[in-house]
């Protein structure tokens, strides 16, 4: 699937919809979006560095290794909590309100084309 630039920014501007303390999963922004949930994390992977994409991990919780070592100062901050293992978040916890962010990512994107 192609990235056009549009899609993108829908994308990075659903991730910034997440509020502090809240986790999402890759396949939630994807159903937002209209996308796969592999699209929203090669998104992230390659535009995110700029977003809050420490609040958006697999539908476990989980981050690869690499990442989660990144996410646990901001994860710390934000008051969300770990897993017994520390393999990852407890999303079950920090679930954001999908619904509300449905309503607020579609007033972020409104300015968007298609």
């Amino acid at each position: 699937m192609a990235t056009d630039e549009a899609l993108v920014e829908r994308i990075l501007r659903a991730v910034e919809q997440v509020p502090p303390g809240r986790i999402v999963a890759y396949g939630d922004i994807a159903a937002l979006v209209g996308i796969g949930p592999r699209h929203v994390g090669n998104v992230l992977s390659r535009w995110g560095a700029g977003t809050t994409w420490w609040r958006v991990t697999n539908r476990n919780g989980e981050l690869p290794p690499a990442l989660l070592a990144e996410a646990l100062p901001h994860w710390r901050a934000e008051g969300i909590a770990l897993k017994d293992d520390a393999s990852g978040c407890r999303i079950a916890l920090h679930r954001a309100d999908l619904d509300a962010l449905a309503a607020d990512w579609a007033r972020a994107v409104a300015d968007l084309p298609g």
